[in-house]
């Protein structure tokens, strides 16, 4: 048995100490399938923002992001989009479970395509594509959507401590033929580029020094920034496609995909490469900039291994 394996269902599973899982998720289902989208969004938005007095650290968070990536932005228009950034991570809970719930059909409705000739052409010519989706508030509906369109992917996770929600995020996020790699199997995401398909990139979170370059992100001149694009693009020679998903005005998710970049990606110099991939993100989540996830300090680790971490957060 690989370490790798996916969840499976066991009957210890219905152990009293997962009810609260199955309870929460059983709820949220049958929220998402019995309320109408028109309803759903302006509920889930209202959610978000009453938890904004809960959650004043995450409300420091994200100001204080927006004052670093965007220094001449007037603060009454950060105010403004940190109110849209909460409100929008209120509906993420419900287009998590739509994601997970919604039948096919149901979801397709609501479903808009920018440019995707260029994924329908890697795809006939089985060369495999490494898709670089910002972390956007509503990328759980992009992942699916995206398999929707009959291409679908392998998403890179973390899997949960707790089993009966590892299982229920498994099976909510492999629907329509997506997959998912353990974040650790370099090996298996390799495999994936190397035989043709598509692997989900999310290369704009602060994830350590580890396999990190410290290069410009929005106005911050040092942010510290994976460097997995070139890894990847070395062992696989893939290309490289970014991708926009987020909801419009009118109640659609609208995938849009940019042209790829990887002829001119420079991937054997890790510094340039990671400042390459992050101009590209840039672009996708200026398309809609309340639908990021500023929640995330995205600025904690500095360059300067003597000072402590989350120092421009203090």
């Amino acid at each position: 048995m690989s370490k790798y394996d996916n969840p499976t269902f066991s009957i210890k599973l219905l152990h009293p100490a997962y009810w609260g899982v199955w309870f929460g998720f059983g709820l949220l289902a049958f929220i998402v399938n019995i309320l109408p989208l028109a309803l759903l969004l302006p509920l889930g938005r209202s959610l978000g923002q009453m938890a904004m007095p809960f959650a004043k650290s995450r409300v420091k968070v994200a100001k204080r992001n927006l004052e670093l990536a965007f220094p001449d932005m007037p603060q009454h228009e950060i105010e403004r989009i940190v109110l849209e950034n909460f409100k929008n991570t209120g509906f993420a809970l419900f287009e998590t479970g739509i994601t997970w719930f919604w039948p096919t059909w149901r979801l397709k409705r609501h479903i808009k395509v920018h440019n995707a000739e260029p994924i329908i052409e890697c795809a006939k010519q089985k060369k495999g594509v490494l898709v670089c989706h910002p972390h956007a508030l509503n990328l759980e509906v992009s992942a699916r959507a995206f398999a929707i369109l009959g291409y679908p992917g392998h998403g890179v996770y973390r899997p949960h401590s707790n089993p009966a929600y590892n299982l229920i995020q498994y099976w909510g996020r492999t629907h329509n033929g997506n997959k998912v790699i353990d974040r650790k199997n370099l090996k298996e995401m390799i495999r994936t580029l190397k035989t043709g398909e598509r692997l989900f990139y999310l290369g704009d979170h602060d994830y350590g020094r580890k396999k990190a370059v410290f290069v410009p992100f929005f106005a911050v001149k040092e942010a510290c920034t994976v460097t997995g694009a070139n890894i990847l693009a070395r062992a696989t020679d893939c290309a490289i496609i970014p991708m926009t998903g987020y909801r419009d005005s009118d109640r659609k998710w609208e995938l849009y995909f940019d042209d790829p970049i990887h002829e001119n990606f420079p991937k054997d110099d890790v510094e340039a490469g990671a400042t390459y991939m992050n101009k590209a993100i840039e672009k996708a989540i200026l398309r809609k900039l309340e639908q990021w996830m500023w929640l995330h300090k995205r600025f904690k680790t500095p360059k300067d291994e003597n000072q402590a971490k989350g120092l421009l957060y203090k």
